[in-house]
């Protein structure tokens, strides 16, 4: 397990150093305008120089250097446009904990919702609920989910009186965002579920415990979907994180102050520092999901070993 990390991580990092180094240079070929506040008001002579004051007139080698030192410092520069002068940790000070509370939130309740869908879709396999489950799958993956987000929002508003703008300690602005980023997730392990728990309702542990006489609620609940759930485990922290990329339309749908809004008006107002290092936080939270799923899954299933030649159980 340590070394199977250990290659993870290592492997991670490299990954992680090519993502930034692929955005550092491709922002390199932006215009030069998201690196001033006042653009227009400067001579050419004024732009040059504030180009060399800020190192970007220097080799691009030398900037990356400069940019990866800074980094290990915990330096992820200033902003230039958004807020001008401000440290992005500072900024990102505000912004995270917005998001990440906004995901949690949504990832709780698709647990809560999608997990009791697929089992009972499992259940009553070929009945009622199993063809409701369907169609409500069939939908949300077929609709692109700009559209339902903003039928979610139009009668949410209208029908509900939620209010459309979201508003920190006003806990009814949190409906309607949650509820949208929630559905996607939803649909996901409901119809997974549903189909590892008629594949293991096949298998063969399963028809010995029907001939030694256990109870079919038992069976499903202790066996079935046991058994079943473990796959949908390494999901859970990539479809957090999924959610939090999700949330770039939704922050901006409902004005919520979270990294997602953040990477969308920093991309309109071109300031090249503050989406650096967005992509960059981004990249790192999605590379350490897919690391902690596949912990997750050995952790709750003994029987996966990643000391294995190929990680095979």
């Amino acid at each position: 397990m340590a070394s199977y990390l250990t290659k993870r991580i290592l492997r991670s990092f490299i990954t992680l150093f090519i993502v930034c180094t692929i955005v550092f240079c491709l922002l390199r070929l932006m215009p030069i305008e998201g690196y001033f506040n006042n653009f227009d008001k400067l001579t050419e002579s004024q732009v040059q120089r504030q180009l060399e004051m800020k190192g970007l007139k220097d080799p691009l080698p030398v900037q990356l250097g400069r940019f990866y030192s800074d980094l290990i410092h915990g330096d992820l520069g200033k902003s230039t446009r958004y807020r001008p002068g401000v440290e992005i940790t500072k900024i990102l000070a505000d912004k995270i904990p917005v998001s990440m509370w906004l995901g949690a939130i949504s990832l709780a309740i698709s647990l809560l919702l999608g997990i009791p869908l697929g089992r009972a879709m499992a259940h009553y396999k070929g009945r009622l609920p199993d063809h409701l489950g369907t169609v409500f799958i069939v939908l949300i993956n077929a609709v692109p989910a700009v559209v339902y987000y903003l039928f979610i929002q139009m009668y949410g508003t209208s029908i509900l009186g939620i209010p459309i703008l979201f508003t920190r300690g006003k806990w009814i602005t949190y409906i309607l965002p949650v509820f949208s980023l929630s559905l996607g997730n939803i649909s996901y392990y409901a119809m997974w579920l549903r189909r590892y728990m008629i594949d293991e309702s096949n298998k063969d542990y399963v028809k010995l415990a029907v001939a030694k006489g256990m109870k079919s609620k038992d069976i499903m609940n202790k066996q079935i979907f046991r058994n079943a759930f473990v796959p949908l485990i390494q999901y859970i922290p990539t479809s957090f994180l999924l959610t939090l990329v999700g949330s770039i339309y939704i922050e901006s749908l409902y004005s919520i102050p979270g990294m997602g809004g953040l990477l969308v008006k920093c991309i309109q107002g071109q300031d090249n520092t503050v989406v650096q290092a967005l992509v960059l936080i981004y990249s790192a939270l999605s590379i350490a999901g897919l690391i902690l799923g596949d912990v997750m899954m050995t952790m709750i299933d003994p029987r996966i070993s990643f000391s294995k030649k190929g990680g095979a159980r």
